[in-house]
């Protein structure tokens, strides 16, 4: 039986769980959300990522209702929440500070929300045993916050945010404070208890790898626009931009001027006294426009023999190496004083480095491992 894949976004007849309608934000003369368009749909684990300062904790903070939108509209399940104060949506917001009740245990923790809603006995018992089991901390439950650990911490943050099931929950730099084994390990958990409960998630993170590892969709934001919305996938290996290639992961980018050379095949112009290099493109680029290509490490191979038949092959010197364990990163300089970076795979111990500093060689790709990008 083959596993149907979950992209709600790609079917026409699914209605999104949030719209954001053409929504603006201005703090006085300031925008902080321009214009911005965006469906994000029901069950999904959907990061807002971006640098500092770029809107996406604004468009949070909207979304729980803790902003006003200053144009346009937001909705929820097909309904305006613009009127609906913060208490009355179906929505709940996971700080990165936790905000723990220090004098409560962690049981009372998280049954602060439903007692609020006056819940019956039974039924707070019930609830809040089943988010303890969820988040593993049966074992904790009679202990105060400042008696575990900061993850443990995070994890009752968690269950109190979900004890009163809401449709959408909200996470804000949610594993800010964790140390990095940690936070690895913590956002397996997150993305199994999002399955889990089928509640919709929306992360905000600086972190791009946070947000390629959870998210089935990713919306690259600055300022106060959303640049690309895709899965992790495509966002990595079809950017749309220099500036949304440059954001997630390592890449290395060429400009030069692109010649139409076949169907779809491109020969770029990028340094005097260079060979030109060929990619191919789906997008059209005209004679003599301005491209830039954008490829990453791993896809660059690097060797001190002269490989037969590569498509692209370019001489150069080894300026630097990163050794990162599992992977090396050659940093080759060409001789118009570009820097191009090659990774390779340390698949066997490195009893001896056949390529080192200062070392000639030859850097090769295909046609089809880089990207044309026009912006």
């Amino acid at each position: 039986m083959s596993q149907t894949v979950f992209a709600p976004w790609d079917d026409p007849n699914e209605k999104p769980l949030i719209r954001f309608q053409n929504v603006t934000k201005r703090f006085g003369d300031f925008v902080a959300i321009d214009d911005l368009t965006l469906d994000i749909f029901a069950q999904e684990f959907f990061a807002l990522l971006g640098p500092s300062g770029c809107g996406k904790t604004t468009m949070m903070r909207m979304l729980a209702g803790f902003e006003t939108v200053t144009e346009g509209r937001i909705e929820l399940a097909g309904k305006d929440i613009g009127p609906v104060p913060p208490n009355e949506r179906a929505v709940n917001m996971m700080f990165q500070s936790y905000a723990l009740f220090p004098h409560l245990s962690v049981w009372e923790n998280i049954a602060f929300g439903l007692k609020r809603d006056r819940k019956s006995k039974a039924e707070i018992d019930a609830r809040v045993d089943e988010m303890l089991k969820l988040v593993r901390l049966e074992k904790f439950a009679r202990r105060k916050p400042h008696q575990i650990s900061g993850g443990q911490r995070q994890r009752v943050a968690l269950a109190r945010s979900l004890a009163k099931a809401p449709k959408l929950l909200l996470l804000d730099e949610p594993l800010g404070a964790l140390d990095k084994k940690l936070r690895q390990d913590t956002q397996f958990e997150l993305m199994d208890i999002q399955e889990t409960t089928g509640t919709t998630f929306v992360i905000v993170t600086h972190d791009q790898e946070e947000a390629m590892t959870v998210a089935s969709r990713v919306a690259v934001m600055d300022e106060g626009r959303i640049i690309q919305v895709a899965t992790p996938a495509a966002i990595y290996e079809y950017p749309n931009s220099v500036y949304v290639a440059d954001f997630i992961g390592d890449v290395n980018i060429i400009q030069g001027i692109a010649t139409p050379s076949g169907d779809e095949s491109y020969a770029l112009n990028w340094a005097e006294g260079q060979p030109p290099i060929t990619a191919t493109s789906q997008t059209k680029f005209a004679e003599g426009q301005k491209a830039h290509l954008a490829i990453r490490p791993e896809k660059i191979s690097i060797s001190s023999e002269k490989p037969e038949g590569a498509v692209n092959l370019l001489q150069g010197k080894v300026l630097d190496i990163a050794y990162l364990g599992n992977l090396s990163t050659y940093h080759v300089a060409l001789p118009g004083g570009q820097v191009i970076k090659a990774q390779t795979a340390n698949t066997r111990r490195i009893a001896r480095r056949n390529i080192t500093w200062e070392d000639p060689v030859w850097i090769s790709w295909t046609a089809t491992a880089g990207v044309m990008l026009e912006q």
